[in-house]
């Protein structure tokens, strides 16, 4: 394993570089810590490069991934560049540069599935993203304008969940409705039936949207059902757009699982 320990480096050079732009589309990203790098492994075999802070690598989280990725392709740092890296100022001493996977858009969807319409914040998107993964959602598209799935601060909101997900970015959402063969099922404050009110379909495309705007007039216009989560609206106009997700997407799980027990 080569051993770096000067920061003008070609390699260190790309490598800062790199993490300054991070989740751009197309380029590669750093995935920064033990769980993430555990999780790429896992789901996706070696990265491009891995790196590590030479002081680190006896730790037997970081000898296990060292000894998982083939040598040439590993760069040991001295601990101050290594931190240069690190998406957070306790960076774990690990980071694999990768390619994120862009699956092809399906001809057909016929899942149940979740719509990002618009959703800015980073911490938000990488919240839905975790939820839906939890909840059973194996796919997700995300509208041009929604934050980048693969930026640092996404992945760390995330927690791992890219890696059980198919994540479309800078989908035109609307262009994409004739593929569904599901029902639309968008949030919104006004008229819209009471979530707890009635069966939710056991498949369907979940819209979640803006959080000033919420969900884009013509989304709304194509949703077959719309529903909304009764709250205390004196006390807050509406709930953030990552709760609102987890209460629907949970409570439709809650109501397939009872109908399984039938």
């Amino acid at each position: 394993m080569k051993h770096i320990s000067s920061r003008d480096n070609p390699a260190v050079k790309a490598l800062a570089k790199l993490a300054g732009t991070a989740g751009k589309r197309g380029a590669p990203v750093l995935l920064d810590g033990v769980h993430l790098c555990q999780a790429w492994l896992q789901h996706h075999g070696a990265p491009d490069q891995a790196v590590f802070d030479v002081e680190r690598l006896s730790q037997p989280d970081i000898a296990a991934l060292a000894a998982a990725v083939p040598e040439r392709d590993c760069l040991a740092l001295d601990a101050r560049l290594m931190q240069s890296l690190a998406a957070v100022e306790s960076g774990q001493g690990v980071a694999f540069l990768v390619t994120p996977p862009a699956p092809e858009l399906p001809d057909t969807v016929d899942e149940n599935c979740v719509l990002f319409d618009r959703i800015q914040d980073p911490g938000n998107v990488g919240t839905l993203l975790r939820t839906c993964a939890a909840a059973g959602v194996k796919r997700v598209f995300l509208a041009t304008g929604t934050a980048a799935a693969w930026s640092p601060k996404v992945l760390r909101s995330g927690q791992g969940a890219h890696f059980a997900l198919a994540i479309h970015e800078h989908v035109d959402l609307p262009a994409l409705l004739p593929r569904f063969k599901v029902p639309l099922v968008a949030t919104a404050l006004d008229g819209a039936r009471n979530l707890y009110e009635g069966d939710l379909p056991e498949r369907c495309a979940w819209v979640f949207g803006h959080e000033g705007q919420g969900v884009a007039a013509e989304l709304l216009a194509a949703a077959r059902l719309k529903v909304c989560i009764p709250h205390d609206m004196a006390a807050v106009e509406s709930l953030n757009v990552g709760a609102a997700a987890a209460i629907c997407l949970f409570e439709q799980r809650r109501q397939v699982l009872r109908g399984a027990r039938r």
